[in-house]
């Protein structure tokens, strides 16, 4: 369990973008919500990643079924276990997040983490924009495999302490495993009160002779094969979890849950929190489970009551 600054506490937390800007879904998580088979009150939800301005990204808002991660036109990928994605951020701004969505909802209901991406003075204004809104924190996006980004520690240090200057909610360093955690969570003690981890970028998870299924994207635009989620994404994420946890600083929240037994074991890794992302996507192949569209998306509320029922007994 996790106990922010401001008293709120969490075990579960749904990953940057899995249940879309309001926490409700994407459309075809929606009527699960609406149904009861995704309880959103038992987690809490990371919206996807904001910018301060309107960014395009790879993801065509003109075609619909790009957001199907089975079709050949995505810029995500189903892959054994996981998925890979070069989505690059897409998404409206954070001003419309602000006019359009976050009036829209209900803070008191939706335990809400806004996840922002950008330079430092970037961070420190949609930050300072956040601060009118009565949500449980922010996490600082620090770690995209597909965007350009400051990378190096020092300035990632010194931007989330910006940030935490500025803001009047607790705030979570979401960082890569190709970058210096360990010391970043140094820097950052007394600042973010949390670790989150993204996804692993393609070029650490395989070798080098095996192209990603993102590969035609990658060679138009480059930037790498995308970053990887799920099973494949475990080994180097899991590692992260627990050098972080040892180390003793900052509590970790563990990504890359995709099965039930996972959340024990990364408990004993030394996370505090876990975190349900890739989970929600169809099991791969998809032409063989297409049902998986809907039931994937119902795992981490399942698995959730499944641990509430051992703990009663």
């Amino acid at each position: 369990m996790i106990t922010f600054s401001n008293g709120h506490r969490f075990e579960y937390m749904v990953a940057s973008g899995a249940l879309a800007f309001d926490a409700k879904g994407w459309f075809w998580e929606r009527i699960l919500v609406w149904l009861g088979f995704i309880k959103t009150e038992l987690f809490t939800i990371v919206i996807k990643s904001l910018t301060r301005y309107e960014r395009r990204g790879n993801l065509c808002w003109w075609k619909p079924w790009t957001w199907l991660p089975f079709s050949p036109w995505s810029c995500t990928r189903l892959i054994m276990g996981g998925a890979v994605n070069k989505v690059g951020l897409t998404n409206p701004g954070i001003e419309w997040w602000c006019k359009y969505v976050a009036p829209k909802i209900d803070f008191k209901k939706y335990n809400i983490i806004v996840s922002i991406f950008g330079d430092e003075q970037e961070l420190v204004e949609m930050a300072d924009m956040l601060n009118q809104f009565n949500i449980v924190g922010i996490e600082v996006n620090y770690s995209c495999p597909n965007a350009d980004h400051e990378n190096q520690t020092e300035d990632i240090i010194r931007s989330i302490k910006a940030v935490k200057c500025v803001t009047r909610h607790p705030v979570i360093a979401k960082l890569s495993v190709d970058q210096d955690y360990l010391a970043i969570a140094r820097g950052l003690q007394g600042v973010a009160e949390a670790i989150s981890l993204n996804s692993v970028k393609w070029e650490i998870v395989f070798s080098d002779d095996q192209k990603s299924p993102l590969n035609r994207l990658e060679k138009r635009i480059g930037g790498g094969g995308g970053g990887v989620s799920g099973k494949p994404a475990q080994k180097y994420n899991w590692k992260a979890v627990k050098e972080i946890a040892e180390q003793g600083l900052i509590l970790v929240i563990a990504p890359s849950i995709m099965e039930f037994e996972d959340l024990n074991y990364v408990r004993k890794l030394g996370a505090k929190a876990v975190s349900f992302g890739t989970i929600h996507l169809p099991s791969y192949p998809i032409w063989l489970k297409p049902w998986t569209i809907f039931t994937n998306p119902t795992k981490p509320t399942r698995f959730v009551r499944r641990e509430m029922k051992i703990s009663v007994k």
